[in-house]
């Protein structure tokens, strides 16, 4: 067995955080928001984030499906602005759940319209922190949209 050097041990013990975001670093707005797609990002990686939040992402989709109350207008930039708000709704309507490789911002007006009703969500101080596994799966959500934006490019 080989001998260790000081430098090789400082460098163990160091923890690789590369992958993960740190911890106590998510911004909470104080207000209600909402997270929408930018409409001027490019339509191919508003599908590829759409179809992530709708399938990996598990938000609920249902409304935009033909038929439902937000399928009109049957756009990317509509579809994706439901489907992010939905997905950053049920994750801790925090910043990093409104991160879809660019294409999405987050916004103090309402985009509901007509009788299609985006969810709202405001913050208390009680809510104000996420897991560490909930930043680590919004995270994986985050680089797998990445990878597939880089890979389809």
């Amino acid at each position: 067995m080989g001998h260790v050097t000081v430098d090789e041990k400082a460098e163990a013990t160091i923890p690789n955080t590369a992958l993960s975001p740190p911890e106590g670093n998510t911004t909470f707005l104080d207000a209600t928001t909402w997270c929408v797609a930018i409409p001027w990002a490019p339509q191919m990686n508003l599908q590829i984030a759409l179809d992530w939040a709708c399938g990996e992402g598990k938000a609920d989709c249902s409304l935009i499906k033909a038929g439902g109350l937000c399928y009109e207008p049957n756009t990317v930039v509509s579809h994706a602005s439901y489907a992010f708000n939905a997905y950053y709704q049920q994750n801790g309507n925090n910043d990093i759940a409104c991160n879809f490789g660019g294409t999405s911002t987050l916004t103090k007006k309402d985009p509901s319209y007509g009788k299609c009703s985006y969810a709202a969500s405001s913050l208390s101080p009680l809510r104000s922190s996420t897991t560490k596994q909930d930043a680590h799966n919004v995270l994986i959500g985050i680089l797998m949209l990445l990878y597939m934006t880089i890979w389809y490019n």
